[in-house]
């Protein structure tokens, strides 16, 4: 009998028989290509951390923080370019360098309406009872009218659409952005390639996430004077059109000496220092006629914008008052109101060292003792004849009245006598007997003004506090809150 062969015992799996140490490896479908030696993946690092010895990609270099020619500093590429210049710093010796500063002022108290006003001929309901509004419902560049024998014979253009209410009801940096481009446009003096600027944020809305209210710019070098005067830049009609699109006053002075250290400034009175006018006042007490009053408010108004001589004007109105008692300049005394910012202004003058006048087209008893109260050291205002006997105003002026021409006359004495140049002088005003005063100072300053005044001061300053003026001496807000403390 065939010996039968005993049956063979399976053979017992072991781990040396399994393909690899991973079973993701066995049966995974797809297999990422092959990486680079210096590529760790996480099975590599689980299976063979043993194994493999991982050196570092690169070499640590023992940097102290101090760079040096052995560790140089690392420069990252980062697609930005610094570069130190020094436009704005002081000249090269043996040259000169034209600046020009642009104190930009934003008007928060008089914002305008968008031009997209709805149809002065029908209202939004079409309601024929609606179909013509009263006139002071109208906007100003729209017609009052539907008589074409009324209309002008060139309509009025539309006013340039308003960006702060799209951008923000400040200084914003489009509106600088705007100024800049719009600056840029005006030829440079010869020999200059670039404009430059740089800003300074004097004023920040405290109410308004502190965004800027005023700023100052200064460019260099200026616009060239052979093409443009620095008197025709201020009336420039791209600089009107840029104050009524962004709801700014922009003044632009030559950065000099004077420009920051004023001497004297010199306010009219009547609606600069205080908010009437005062020969209005005394007019409204008179009763009788009753229409008075009117009258001599409508020749003031007249007188201060431009349309009537104020010498003659302003006799006329005095022979109005005739009869009037000499007390009633007394009596009037409570009644001033004080412009906004006027007492703080004069404080931060007088700690300055800046000596300031009052010359003033009204009366001379309400002027001096204005003065006196405010602490002005200079003042000069029309004298008007009382009667002795009756204690009255007589209708007559004595002596020569402050006009336009005493104004300008009685600035350069004052500033004479105290030894002034008159690139130091600051005149303030609202009417048109101011101008020639505003002239002949360094600086005339239009205060929220006629339109006459508007187009010819040097600088306009149309906001709601006087203390505004100082910021065109390049003082920032906290300079102005110690001057004033």
């Amino acid at each position: 009998m065939a010996e039968q062969s005993s049956p063979t015992k399976p053979v017992r799996p072991t781990m040396g028989q399994v393909r690899s140490s991973s079973f993701l490896n066995d049966h995974q479908q797809y297999r990422p290509p092959s990486k680079p030696e210096n590529h760790y993946g996480i099975d590599t690092v689980v299976e063979d951390i043993q194994a493999t010895k991982i050196s570092s990609p690169r070499q640590i270099s023992p940097f102290n923080g101090i760079p040096s020619a052995e560790n140089p500093p690392t420069i990252v590429e980062s697609g930005v370019s610094h570069e130190l210049s020094h436009p704005n710093c002081t000249s090269v010796p043996g040259t000169k360098q034209s600046k020009l500063v642009a104190t930009i002022f934003y008007k928060s108290t008089s914002p305008r309406i968008s031009n997209a006003v709805p149809s002065p001929r029908l209202s939004p309901q079409g309601s024929p009872s609606d179909k013509v509004p009263a006139v002071d419902e109208l906007p100003a560049n729209l017609a009052p009218t539907s008589n074409l024998e009324s209309f002008p014979l060139e309509p009025p253009t539309n006013e340039p659409e308003p960006l702060d209410h799209i951008y923000g009801s400040h200084v914003s940096s489009m509106c600088i952005t705007s100024f800049l481009h719009l600056m840029s446009s005006f030829p440079l003096p010869p020999g200059s390639t670039d404009l430059t600027s740089s800003h300074r944020c004097l004023k920040l809305d405290k109410n308004h996430e502190n965004h800027p209210t005023v700023v100052e710019l200064t460019l260099s070098p200026a616009p060239s004077p052979d093409y443009l005067s620095l008197e025709d830049l201020r009336k420039h009609e791209l600089i009107y059109r840029f104050e009524r699109e962004w709801n700014v006053d922009v003044a632009l002075r030559v950065d000099s000496l004077w420009r920051r250290y004023p001497r004297l400034v010199v306010f009219d009175m009547d609606s600069t220092l205080i908010t009437q006018e005062v020969i209005d006042l005394l007019a409204a007490t008179i009763k009788d006629p009753p229409d008075l009053a009117a009258r001599v408010a409508d020749i003031t108004h007249r007188a201060m914008m431009g349309e009537l001589e104020f010498d003659s004007a302003f006799r006329e109105r005095v022979k109005l008052l005739t009869g009037l008692p000499a007390s009633i300049f007394e009596e009037l005394r409570p009644v001033l109101d004080v412009t906004n910012g006027v007492k703080p202004l004069l404080r931060a003058l007088k700690r300055l060292g800046v000596k300031t006048a009052v010359l003033s087209g009204g009366f001379l008893p309400l002027t001096s003792w204005l003065a006196g109260e405010l602490g002005i050291d200079y003042a000069h205002a029309n004298e008007v004849v009382i009667d002795e006997t009756t204690g009255r105003l007589t209708g007559e002026v004595k002596g020569r009245i402050v006009g336009k021409e005493r104004k300008r006359e009685l600035l350069i004495e004052i500033a004479g006598k105290e030894g002034i140049a008159l690139e130091q002088v600051i005149a303030v005003g609202d009417g048109a007997n101011d101008l020639l005063m505003m002239d002949a100072a360094g600086l005339g300053v239009a205060w929220n003004a006629k339109p006459k005044v508007q187009m010819e001061a040097s600088a306009r300053l149309n906001g709601d506090s006087l203390l505004d003026l100082l910021y065109l001496f390049g003082f920032t807000s906290e300079e102005v809150e110690q001057l004033t403390a």
